[in-house]
């Protein structure tokens, strides 16, 4: 997945851990990560999630993709802030996955997603 993830590589998302089931990511706020009110966009948040989520739920050596996610933004996240996305799985069957991500700034949690995955069922590769 990393070698051609273009768009965490982009947004300077870097790995710190993946093990089965669970994945750690972190970002930096840059200036151009922030909204008209000078916050963290919570798209960008979103995706910082969405990617953590992604790598944990494709530990299994099957292709496995979104079928939906929530998340709530409970802090703002401020220019410079590195933001740390940790993904564990709750739930695995068949080809179905529920992951949750907790993002936080230092101690403070900024934003809660949980993820539903789905196997399309063909290994990586």
């Amino acid at each position: 997945m990393w070698s051609s993830d273009t768009a965490v590589k982009a947004l300077g998302i870097e790995i710190r851990e993946v093990a089965p089931g669970r994945a750690e990511l972190a970002m930096q706020v840059r200036p151009d990560m922030v909204n008209g009110y000078d916050i963290g966009h919570g798209g960008l948040i979103a995706t910082l999630a969405d990617s953590a989520f992604a790598y944990a739920c494709n530990t299994y050596g099957e292709v496995t993709v979104a079928s939906g996610f929530e998340i709530d933004f409970l802090e703002p996240a401020r220019l410079g802030d590195v933001l740390v996305a940790t993904a564990v799985e709750r739930v695995r069957r068949q080809r179905s996955g529920i992951y949750d991500v907790t993002v936080r700034s230092g101690d403070t949690v900024v934003a809660e997603f949980r993820g539903r995955s789905r196997s399309l069922g063909r290994p990586i590769g």
